[in-house]
């Protein structure tokens, strides 16, 4: 007798009409999607039924593991490591160059970090974006090169590559075009599929909540922040979540060569922005407990300095570059290697006052109109281009004092946003700046790792 034709229109459909979706068939949808028997119509489709009518926790529970297992798994038995493999991953935020510090620093402190990263979404700006400003490295690796930059480097912030979690990677280009990028089952299943993937012991997420985060309330991050802890132990990972503020960059600029610098000058110590090195050691805390790679929070604290103040943490960045195709000198010449755009234009402040919010979200959609960001999957962005020397929320400012510099290709680029970007700086009477730490998600009694 014939087999019954798929037809991915039948699923969608089934969603479409607010019904569950059970594990066999988001398997062979997810399967489909990875062997491109489905369009990018009807992902876009699948992403906003999804969006509108929701999904259970089994729902998404099925979602991330179909996800998964629509491609290989990393098998770590065999690398030889004497360390735990541990995980961090952001939500996303503009100006949250987290990642691209603490993975260095957490493999200084004998951990080792598998970060499978992802690219911007919407008004966020993305990890492997920001690496690749870097000349010569490459991102997207095949598991064995990935396996093999973590054994060397003790870090390897990369792409999933075609054979992890494929299915996530079309649908995540799809969600950053198709109004779909909120959605909590959609962030769940992107996320957690990947690292499930990797491999990892222990992983740490930091779920951004305020004007710069994916979710800007924080009803919608605390629920995300419950369904990644929910799915992720159900799934076998013991993961733990920070709820942290994102009502403003974190070093002060946005772009992603700019916060490629940056990053590389707070591992050699040469700038500390406050809010930067506040969540950095906050997370890494954790990171390094979860790991059982310090005796409490105080020990990891220390290690944590040291590995700064030392340059261990920034040769592991070095070597990490170098392992993916970037320059062997970045630390002494990254000045060079990541230029800022030809022309700087100045956001002038109009009236005095103090700043006592910024739009965040408003500096990220600046940045994607001034090129360093997507408005079709797959588009090229300009590296140079960016917003920097951000006044910080609670700074007192006066008629013609800079807000920000606009780094842009020309002059007319940056008078087309200069005025939106003003907006986004509101000015008081006072104002004092939000807290890092909102609030902690994962019962702290949860089982640590050790290798």
């Amino acid at each position: 007798m014939a087999t019954e034709p798929w037809l991915p229109q039948a699923l969608l459909q089934r969603k479409r009409n607010g019904e569950a979706l059970d594990a066999p068939a988001l398997r062979r949808w997810m399967r489909g999607v990875a062997e491109g028997r489905v369009s990018d119509a009807q992902l876009g489709a699948f992403a906003m039924a999804v969006c509108l009518r929701g999904m259970s926790a089994a729902e998404t529970l099925a979602l991330t593991l179909a996800m998964r297992d629509s491609g290989d798994c990393l098998d770590w038995h065999a690398a030889g490591l004497d360390g735990p493999l541990l995980d961090k991953h952001s939500t996303g935020g503009v100006g949250d160059l987290t990642s691209l510090v603490l993975g260095p620093l957490i493999a200084a402190c004998g951990g080792y970090v598998p970060m499978l990263s992802g690219r911007g979404l919407g008004h966020t700006g993305g990890t492997l974006d920001k690496l690749e400003s870097i000349p010569g490295l490459r991102s997207e690796v095949d598991p064995t090169r990935l396996q093999q930059v973590v054994r060397e480097a003790g870090v390897a912030i990369v792409a999933a590559g075609g054979a992890l979690a494929p299915a996530d990677q079309r649908l995540y280009a799809v969600r950053d075009v198709t109004a779909t990028v909120d959605s909590i089952p959609l962030i769940t299943g992107s996320i957690l599929s990947k690292k499930l993937a990797a491999g990892s012991h222990a992983l740490l997420l930091d779920v951004k909540v305020g004007s710069g985060a994916t979710l800007a309330d924080r009803g919608s991050a605390e629920a995300l922040a419950a369904s990644l802890v929910e799915v992720a132990h159900a799934a076998g990972l013991p993961t733990r979540a920070l709820l942290t503020d994102m009502g403003e960059p974190l070093a002060g600029c946005v772009g992603n060569g700019l916060e490629m610098r940056a990053a590389i000058d707070y591992l050699l110590g040469t700038s500390t922005p406050p809010r930067l090195h506040e969540l950095v050691l906050l997370l890494g805390v954790e990171m390094l407990q979860q790991g059982g790679l310090a005796a409490d929070a105080a020990d990891a604290r220390r290690r944590l300095c040291a590995a700064r103040d030392s340059g261990a943490a920034a040769q592991r960045l070095q070597h990490m570059v170098a392992l993916l195709g970037g320059p062997a000198d970045l630390l002494e010449r990254h000045v060079r290697y990541l230029p800022g755009a030809a022309c700087r234009v100045p956001v002038q402040a109009m009236e005095s006052g103090v700043v006592s919010a910024i739009d965040a979200s408003v500096l990220g959609m600046g940045l994607v109109a001034l090129g360093g960001g997507r408005c079709v999957p797959g588009a090229a962005i300009d590296p140079r281009v960016g917003i920097d020397a951000i006044v910080a929320v609670g700074s007192p400012v006066e008629p013609g004092v800079p807000l920000a510099w606009i780094h842009t290709a020309d002059a007319s680029q940056a008078a087309a946003v200069r005025e939106r970007l003003r907006r986004a700086f509101i000015l008081g009477q006072r104002a004092e700046p939000a807290p890092i730490l909102l609030r902690r998600v994962g019962a702290c009694s949860d089982a640590e790792v050790t290798a």
